[in-house]
């Protein structure tokens, strides 16, 4: 069958109205608002609910074949986004199989920009499962004929930074991570996409202390965590102090872990991103359990861990 024989496409709701890129886009922008102002689980009914609403949010990517360039664009940038919800959220095989849609469908309308934001996102999830090399095939992919835009170039660097840190290589996250300011020193480009918007000063200095806390650089990891935590700025980078504090218990700082805890515990059951509480219990049992640990701070360990949510995955299986 031609090309021709396939009628456009759109999406439609579930009354048969038809969604418009721009409506797509709209769900984008709500759904990014959604994440920054009170994190990834509280936009998880959102997310569920366009996912209902739109069917090609989760048939198969080919039957979209003939439609407008305007309108796969806009899906593959909401696949996109709900992917990296899911991901924040703790949902990681269903963040895998969003961003596999998100890359299927910008690469079927050309989009490029969006697709090496998937692959970005795509490597970020390889690196939290714990497979650095399938992160750094990932990142691979994000090059092209032509240099990388500057904003892309700061994140690729990034990204690679952790999984080199994962694979034990000290000198190159180090170097990689420092070349990623560099880059961004240089200030955005002309050419850098709109997605780039969130990298920031504050999101560089977070990752910059995260790679260097990965290495069990200590001393120079954490005032960097802390200047990044301490910075106002969206839900997401609540995971900034919970790597401050896994940083604080590898150096071994009792008073500064235990002085941080009591600010965070009153909190704690407010945090939307499952990947920081999760790295929160995964340190207030550390530091419960530690016998080198002071009793107060021990305690104050035990606290933390009954304050932060459960994962969104344990909910009915037994409580910590």
């Amino acid at each position: 069958m031609t090309q021709a024989s396939h009628p456009p496409v759109a999406a439609r709701d579930d009354a048969g109205r038809r969604t418009s890129a721009a409506t797509a886009s709209r769900a984008v922008r709500h759904l990014v608002a959604l994440d920054a102002a009170h994190g990834a689980t509280a936009a998880l009914p959102a997310v569920r609910q366009l996912l209902m609403r739109v069917p090609e949010l989760t048939a198969d990517p080919a039957g979209l074949y003939g439609a407008d360039r305007d309108l796969t664009a806009a899906l593959a940038e909401l696949c996109e986004v709900i992917g990296w919800i899911l991901f924040d959220a703790g949902l990681n095989r269903g963040a895998h199989r969003m961003n596999l849609r998100a890359l299927a469908l910008a690469e079927r309308c050309g989009d490029r920009a969006i697709a090496r934001l998937v692959l970005l996102n795509h490597s970020m999830l390889h690196t939290h499962r714990g497979r650095p090399r399938a992160a750094l095939d990932a990142v691979a992919e994000v090059a092209g004929p032509r240099p990388l835009p500057n904003l892309v170039a700061t994140l690729v660097l990034i990204r690679r930074a952790h999984a080199i840190a994962l694979l034990g290589g000290h000198r190159e996250a180090g170097a990689l991570i420092a070349r990623a300011r560099g880059r961004f020193l240089d200030g955005a480009s002309r050419l850098d996409p709109p997605w780039s918007w969130w990298i920031d000063e504050p999101e560089l200095t977070g990752h910059h202390g995260w790679v260097l806390a990965r290495l069990h650089d200590w001393d120079h990891a954490i005032p960097l965590l802390y200047e990044a935590a301490t910075t106002p700025g969206p839900s997401y980078r609540h995971l900034f102090t919970a790597e401050l504090l896994a940083a604080l218990t590898g150096a071994g700082a009792w008073s500064e872990a235990e002085g941080l805890i009591a600010d965070l515990a009153p909190r704690a059951a407010g945090i939307g991103s499952a990947r920081t509480t999760q790295t929160l219990a995964r340190t207030a049992t550390q530091l419960r359990d530690c016998v080198a640990a002071p009793p107060n701070l021990r305690d104050a360990a035990a606290f933390l861990l009954e304050a932060v949510p459960p994962h969104p995955e344990d909910k009915g299986r037994p409580s910590r």
